[in-house]
């Protein structure tokens, strides 16, 4: 859990100032306590061009300060920093700053400003033919293998665009997609097939994360992108559903959103505590189990036998009206407590979860066997 720059500040608006601000921010409004400690720094903070013995450098005008002072300010506040960088010749921008024949280097850099956290991000390879599926392999087994090693030990978070059978194997967690619309790219979309400047709806996104459902756990998860919450172009009752399906599906939460600048509808939607524990149960990924049209019916089966039901409506005009019998994936039980997560009710049920849900919204349910 945490927060990434991408989203909303770009590669040109992000500064050591905003950081600060950021960290400042997550510590002040409750979500370092709600579980958000890593601040991730993308794109923007590295210099044009490596060092001469391959290093990489800070770039001076938005970073006079350097990153090692950051680590240690978020460290001192509870907090943890995290970088993206490229293992290829070229970052996506087109400079020459890639860790391709470097990896050492990189890594004992990182390792020296405290690093804790590295999104390894595929972009561009201009030599020996590009990428192809092999290389792509032995770079990230590479790079693991020296994060391993290092001191203190970095997350690997992998960034190549699909699932990859061999992730679980070097990643704490890995992406499943392209990227997804946001805030930087025109706005986020809750719905739509054809992509954006090869930017995927929140829907898209949950669609392809799910076939990868089965591949998660054991200490590694699929990672369907940065949440697009916030004033990003996503109504209310689609953050909504949007978060609710992040949780359902266990997926890494990385905010991209402004924590200095938050309304206090964001605020309560991605701090709330029974969602977050959702999230955070290390039981499965949760998956869709039933669609008809346009309605959906996604689960997550919890480590103590509690069940989360998400009932979604993708349509954009039509009310739907869900009866499922929750009991039937449930441990029997004589009565189930049904949460509604977002409205903070209870009630005591036969475990029949009814609701008429307009469009592009949803209802999100924590059942407890009684």
């Amino acid at each position: 859990m945490g927060w990434n720059s991408w989203n909303w500040h770009g590669k040109q608006d992000i500064n050591e100032q905003v950081v600060r601000e950021t960290i400042d921010a997550m510590v002040a409004t409750g979500l370092r306590d709600a579980g958000y400690v890593y601040v991730v720094i993308d794109g923007g903070w590295r210099g044009t061009e490596l060092g001469p013995n391959g290093e990489l450098t800070i770039h001076e005008g938005r970073f006079p300060g350097g990153i090692k002072p950051l680590a240690d300010y978020a460290h001192e506040r509870g907090m943890k920093l995290g970088l993206h960088t490229v293992p290829g010749s070229h970052d996506c921008g087109g400079d020459q700053v890639g860790g391709l024949g470097h990896e050492e280097v990189h890594v004992a850099q990182f390792a020296e400003w405290g690093i804790d956290f590295i999104k390894l991000d595929r972009c561009v390879l201009k030599t020996d033919g590009g990428w192809n599926e092999g290389r792509i392999k032995s770079v990230y087994q590479k790079w693991a293998r020296l994060m391993n090693e290092a001191d203190p030990e970095m997350v690997l978070s992998i960034s190549a665009s699909e699932y990859r059978h061999w992730y679980p194997e070097i990643a704490a967690m890995a992406r499943t997609t392209l990227d997804i619309t946001a805030r930087g790219t025109d706005g986020a979309i809750f719905e739509r097939e054809v992509p954006r400047r090869n930017h995927i709806s929140v829907m898209r996104v949950a669609d392809l994360n799910n076939l990868q459902a089965v591949h998660a756990g054991n200490g590694y998860w699929n990672d369907p992108d940065m949440l697009v919450t916030g004033e990003q172009g996503l109504t209310e009752a689609e953050q909504e559903a949007h978060f609710a399906l992040w949780c359902v599906m266990t997926s890494p939460l990385m905010l991209g959103n402004d924590p200095r600048d938050m309304t206090d509808f964001e605020r309560d939607l991605i701090t709330n505590p029974v969602a977050v524990a959702i999230n955070q149960d290390p039981a499965e990924q949760g998956r869709r189990i039933f669609q008809s049209g346009l309605a959906e019916v996604w689960v997550k089966r919890m480590a103590d036998g509690q069940v989360a039901v998400l009932l979604l409506n993708r349509g954009t005009e039509e009310l739907e009206e869900f009866h499922f019998d929750a009991s039937a994936i449930a441990p029997s039980a004589a009565s189930y407590a049904v949460r509604d997560v977002f409205a903070k009710s209870t009630l005591t049920s036969n475990g029949v979860l009814e609701a008429e849900i307009g469009p592009r919204s949803a209802k999100f349910y924590l059942v407890t066997p009684e």
